[in-house]
């Protein structure tokens, strides 16, 4: 951790009182003049850090903001990690840089005003209680194993919910994941193929994480069905939760590994469970039988068909 972050974590430690500036620099080892520099930093990040002469400083209330500058310590490789306190559509900045020729990297932001979902759908993005992140790739992958950075991403998410938040997630395939029976997250993968070669130009995998409750509740349409990570705020927890995904994420990317595969499926609750296959109007009730090595669910249709789905939707009663 550099000093900004240290200073974060020693004044979250101690919420209850007031610490000096000689007590942090004497801690850290860092000069006065270091520790005032960082907390204007902090205020700057937005963190609300109250300050009495010949008393110290002390956090006034927690404040989980979103900083580039903190996910970069945390990151294992570097890459362009640009954070926005809102935007439109993460997805929709990540496709423009792709248009315009930019490589791999992060897009990341506080609220958006046109966040997207599946089908055309929207998806709830509010201020500050949430994590809105786009990852823009330049895979050499054919067109079809797309759905498999989805996977990587569901993988990526559940793993680093549990590490950051401290809390169980499953996957609804192919790309929800749930918390206490609600969804907590939802992922986006749109791609453009490139005519001459049959393989992906670029692809975009967009992540939408409600790691608290909104501040004014949830939409009446969504509130029975959406969750989230933690009751109140924690300072730090969205940093890490981002820094935990984009790692985890690029770790699966850039292997050669398929092993992504048997953790979502491990993680699947819909493995066995009796569902409904939506094509537009249509629904056709299956059992999920399986999912295969390029991570497609496997159904059988109550006539007895079975069934390969590589993209789609399904539904599922939870008890």
């Amino acid at each position: 951790m550099n000093t900004k972050q240290q200073i974060l974590a020693l004044l979250s430690a101690h919420t209850d009182r007031f610490v000096s500036g000689e007590e942090i620099a004497k801690t850290l080892n860092v000069s006065r003049s270091a520790v005032w520099k960082s907390i204007n930093s902090l205020r700057n990040d937005g963190y609300v850090i109250n300050a009495v002469e010949n008393r110290g400083y002390m956090l006034s209330v927690p404040v989980d903001v979103i900083s580039a500058n903190e996910i970069h310590q945390l990151v294992d490789k570097p890459q362009y990690i640009d954070v926005y306190k809102s935007i439109a559509s993460t997805n929709e900045t990540a496709k423009q840089y792709a248009q315009s020729g930019k490589g791999e990297g992060v897009i990341i932001a506080s609220a958006q005003t046109g966040g997207k979902g599946r089908l055309g759908r929207s998806f709830f993005s509010p201020s500050d209680s949430g994590i809105y992140m786009s990852f823009l790739l330049r895979p050499s992958y054919p067109a079809e194993k797309a759905v498999s950075l989805t996977t990587m991403a569901a993988v990526a998410v559940a793993e680093s919910i549990e590490e950051i938040a401290g809390v169980s997630a499953d996957i609804k395939w192919v790309n929800d994941i749930y918390v206490g029976g609600k969804k907590a997250s939802g992922i986006l993968t749109e791609a453009a193929i490139s005519m001459e070669t049959g393989t992906l130009d670029y692809a975009i995998v967009g992540i939408g994480i409600n790691v608290y409750p909104p501040k004014n509740g949830f939409p009446t349409d969504i509130e029975n069905i959406a969750g989230f990570l933690l009751p109140t705020l924690k300072n730090g927890t969205k940093n890490k939760l981002i820094a935990s995904i984009i790692n985890r994420f690029f770790e699966y990317y850039t292997s050669q590994k398929t092993d992504y595969v048997s953790k979502y499926c491990r993680r699947s609750f819909v493995i066995g469970k009796q569902i409904s296959v939506i094509s537009g109007d249509n629904k056709r009730n299956a059992i999920a039988l399986d999912v295969d090595e390029n991570c497609r669910l496997k159904v059988r249709y109550e006539n007895g068909e079975l069934a390969t789905l590589s993209s789609g939707e399904i539904s599922v009663r939870l008890k």
